[in-house]
């Protein structure tokens, strides 16, 4: 077990291990990961880029920060702000539990994924999830061009808050939507659907939905809208 080992490496390969120190991978690249398990991946895979990962294990907080060209597939996260800054990032048939997964990045699409913690993708310009399950408190809040097709939505409440030209087509009951900026949002049900005029003006968003519980035109103070 080595600490802070595989710092400022080009073009490696690592197969059917068990990778057990925290803080490996800083600024290196052309990383090929396959069936690779990380027991302690705290600040792990910061500033890397052209990064592959198949049928791995993840666990630790602050995995990926600000690293770029990202492929996942059958990779399951455990672990507390997962990708923070990161960029150019595509998701295959993984799982996050993580709070504050994917802030701060750009360019993300997520398919056929689940992922469960609150705050999800805050702050983030460009993200897409497809065929996905999410759980998350006070998740999808303060975002650029959202896109999500036929995803469900589970437990997750005062969802797109401020976010901007989104195009959401979700397949079950939200809890609750504040204060969308623009774009549409399509949901069988939503239980409760804020709209504070004070806000935002509510002629940018269209709501698609033919089941709307309660409606209120007015929210607490919160963070300011992105210009």
């Amino acid at each position: 077990m080595s600490r802070s080992g595989i710092w400022y490496t080009k073009d490696i390969s690592i197969k059917n291990s068990a990778l057990q120190a925290p803080k490996l991978f800083r600024r290196a690249s052309q990383i090929k990961l396959d069936h690779v398990h990380f027991a302690d991946a705290e600040e792990t895979m910061w500033t890397c880029n052209d990064i592959q990962m198949r049928n791995s294990q993840v666990n630790g907080d602050y995995f990926g920060k600000d690293s770029k060209d990202i492929y996942l597939d059958n990779v399951n996260v455990v672990g507390n702000y997962v990708f923070d800054g990161a960029k150019n990032i595509e998701v295959h048939n993984s799982t996050f539990v993580s709070k504050d997964a994917f802030w701060n990045c750009d360019n993300v699409t997520i398919y056929d994924s689940t992922i469960d913690g609150e705050y999800l993708a805050w702050n983030t310009n460009n993200i897409k999830f497809v065929n996905c399950v999410i759980e998350s408190d006070q998740g999808l809040n303060y975002i650029d061009h959202l896109e999500i097709k036929n995803s469900t939505l589970l437990h997750t409440d005062l969802a797109f808050e401020y976010v901007s030209n989104t195009n959401a087509e979700i397949n079950s009951k939200v809890d609750s939507v504040k204060n969308p900026i623009s774009g549409k949002i399509s949901a069988p049900e939503i239980g409760n659907l804020i709209m504070d005029p004070n806000k935002i003006d509510p002629s940018k968003i269209k709501i698609d939905c033919p089941k709307i519980d309660a409606k209120t035109n007015k929210s607490d103070q919160n963070q300011i809208p992105k210009d």
